[in-house]
């Protein structure tokens, strides 16, 4: 891996300054310049440091970190795609910088959020109170595709349901970040997080000692410690994956490792007196805690689907005596439906009886029929999502479809009107990211990860997403999306501030 200077160096006459003749979009937040082309506040060190390397030394550590993914096996599954399913996640070289005093609001924001949804899957699974008293209406959670009834009186041992949660977010033209959705079933991603920093780090040797940007390693040991927490100190922590053609194996196994715990299959445990044991070569040990990764449906095969070769047969019978943690809790998925999502900010003053910290972008749930004839109405300027979809997948970007696109969205949610939402388009903030052209603005979302155990614990910073096509919205790495580095600053005072212009 090159390694760069931590004093600007003389650069060619003919490499051209990293960030020559960038502009950034009209309408859209700049995570690094303001309207007008200057570096913001508490950047500066960061754009100075970028320039000094130059274009052509920059292209050569893209093409030399591009390898070191290859040869680490940094890399996702696409199931759809027929020139070959295993794809490197693009990375770029240039980083997505947050301000501590924005961190921190979201840290604060994020904690109150899953600590609502925590408390609103503990009374869906239990009394339902929030029914009764019309906070949310019944038929919305359970009609999700997420809530299980079969589990309805069990609560998961030290009642946490979303042991690792991913909250997206984005930026809107105002600079605020808004929450687009939550992912707390088996959210994946926080293994690029922690690569694309060992990357940077590889790439840019010095650099983070001079930007002051907060570590992100702590991520494995927080959360086999939030895990133990739940059962016992000493508690054996496994890793439960579907195998290797599962789309997130690479993250299974880099988990695994850096927890240090053990990678299983579902053919690797068995249940005995409703207690949950892995096969050694020592002969049957028990097992606490299992982290799984495997979708719900497929975790018991005694309690949900009998095909299923992935799980493990009398898992949900012990789990149900609470002998064993389930990491997520299974179940927590009516929480994170696309059509729960609008009442979030409800549930938030419910449960807490404070006002959300962290805003959302404001949504149609399409089964009331006044926001559904809206909807219909304005289909070409809204975004809508089919609630059971993700990755990209289930949606219509109302500006960039066609009539026949329209129609036929629009005859799916008239028979189906509880299966979809719709948002306006939200101006996603754009970043610098490096191209056959040069730094070009590219859109961005950011999902933090969120560790609950006794505690709360958000990681700082969490996993950019970048629309690498131009022009594109779509950050989802399966539609072509990458990921940057996110650098939350430690703070400085004023000069930590990016969300002006630099003096």
């Amino acid at each position: 891996m090159a390694r760069s200077s931590s004093r600007p160096r003389k650069r060619d006459r003919k490499d051209a300054p990293i960030f020559e003749g960038y502009r950034p979009l009209a309408n859209a937040y700049d995570e690094i310049f303001t309207p007008d082309g200057k570096p913001r506040r508490g950047v500066t060190e960061v754009v100075r440091r970028l320039e000094a390397v130059g274009a052509s030394e920059l292209k050569l550590r893209q093409r030399l970190a591009d390898g070191a993914f290859l040869r680490g096996g940094i890399t996702f599954r696409v199931y759809s795609d027929s020139r070959g399913v295993e794809k490197i996640f693009p990375f770029d070289l240039i980083p997505r910088p947050v301000s501590a005093r924005r961190w921190d609001k979201l840290d604060r924001g994020l904690a109150q959020r899953v600590r609502a949804l925590n408390l609103f899957l503990t009374d869906v699974y239990g009394e339902q109170r929030i029914f009764r008293d019309g906070a949310i209406p019944k038929e919305v959670v359970l009609g999700s595709s997420g809530y299980l009834p079969k589990l309805h009186g069990i609560q998961p041992p030290g009642g946490t349901w979303t042991h690792v949660s991913g909250i997206d977010l984005v930026r809107g033209p105002d600079g605020d970040f808004l929450v687009l959705e939550d992912n707390l079933r088996t959210p994946s991603g926080v293994s690029y997080v922690l690569e694309n920093r060992l990357v940077m780090k590889r790439t840019f040797p010095g650099l983070f000692g001079k930007v002051r940007v907060r570590s992100v390693d702590a991520y494995p040991q927080q959360l086999v410690q939030a895990l133990r927490d739940l059962a016992r100190d000493d508690a054996r922590v496994v890793v439960l994956t579907p195998g290797q053609y599962n789309s997130a194996y690479f993250e299974h196994t880099f988990l695994a490792r850096r927890m240090g715990t053990e990678l299983v299959q579902g053919s690797d445990l068995f249940v005995h007196d409703d207690r949950v044991y892995v096969k050694t070569t020592r002969g049957p040990e028990r097992v606490d805690v299992v982290y799984r990764r495997i979708d719900d449906d497929f975790l018991d095969p005694e309690v949900f689907r009998e095909d299923s070769l992935l799980g493990v047969p009398g898992l949900i019978r012990a789990y149900a005596k609470g002998n064993v943690v389930l990491a997520n809790a299974p179940g927590n998925g009516c929480a994170d439906d696309k059509a729960v999502y609008p009442y979030v900010p409800a549930i938030v003053r419910y449960y807490l009886g404070e006002d959300p910290i962290l805003k959302q972008v404001e949504t149609y749930h399409c089964h009331d029929p006044s926001h559904l004839s809206h909807v219909l109405a304005h289909l070409g300027d809204m975004v809508v999502k089919a609630v059971d979809a993700s990755g990209g997948y289930g949606m219509l970007f109302g500006p960039r479809s066609t009539k026949k696109e329209r129609d036929e969205f629009a005859a799916q949610m008239k028979a189906d009107p509880r299966g979809y939402v719709a948002q306006p388009v939200v101006e996603l903030s754009t970043c610098p990211t490096w191209t056959r052209k040069g730094a070009q603005p590219r859109r961005v979302d950011l999902r933090p990860y969120i560790i609950t155990g006794k505690e709360i614990w958000a990681l700082p910073g969490g996993l950019t997403r970048v629309a690498l096509r131009e022009g594109s919205y779509v950050v989802n790495s399966s539609q072509g999306g990458g990921s940057k580095d996110t650098w939350v600053m430690a703070s400085d005072g004023d000069e930590d501030d990016l969300e002006g212009a630099a003096e």
